[in-house]
C-alpha cells in the first residue's frame, strides 16, 4: 500500500498537500525527519499516515493536551484505534482502558504502557 492509499482512505483526498509526501516517505524510509509547516499545513498527516503503514506503536509527543485530544478523536472518528496519554488520570482508569481496548476516550501521566495501537499520542504538560 501507497501513503497516497492510505491518505485517500483515511482522510478522503486524492494528494498531499506541499511538502507532505516527501515527508512521509522520508519518515518511511527511516530517516530522522523535522517538518515545520505552517498552522493547518497538515503536519498531523505527517506522522500519521507513516503510522498507519508500519508495524508497531507512533509515537507522537506534543506540550498540547488538547491538540493531542482532537487529533485523538479525529483518528478514532476515522476508525483507527488511538489512545492519549497525558497527565491526570490514575492507574486504574488506564488499566481499564486497556482492557477495553480504548474504545473511549482515556488519559494517563507518569508510566508507559504497552497498548496494541497504532498511533499513541503523549504529552509533558501538566
Amino acid at each position: 500500500m501507497e501513503p497516497l492509499d492510505i491518505l485517500s482512505e483515511y482522510w478522503g483526498y486524492s494528494s498531499f498537500r506541499p511538502m507532505q509526501e516527501q515527508i512521509v516517505r522520508s519518515a518511511l524510509d527511516g530517516k530522522d525527519v523535522l517538518a515545520i509547516l505552517p498552522t493547518g499545513g497538515g503536519k498531523s498527516v505527517c506522522f500519521q499516515v507513516p503510522g498507519l503503514m508500519t508495524d508497531g506503536i507512533a509515537l507522537v509527543i506534543t506540550p498540547l493536551i488538547a491538540l493531542m485530544k482532537d487529533q485523538v478523536q479525529n483518528l478514532r472518528n476515522r476508525g483507527v484505534k488511538a489512545l492519549a496519554i497525558y497527565a491526570g488520570m490514575n492507574r486504574r482508569e488506564v488499566e481499564q482502558c486497556h482492557l477495553r481496548r480504548c474504545e473511549v476516550p482515556v488519559s494517563v501521566s507518569g508510566e508507559a504502557w504497552d497498548v496494541p495501537f497504532p498511533v499513541l499520542s503523549s504529552t509533558d504538560e501538566d
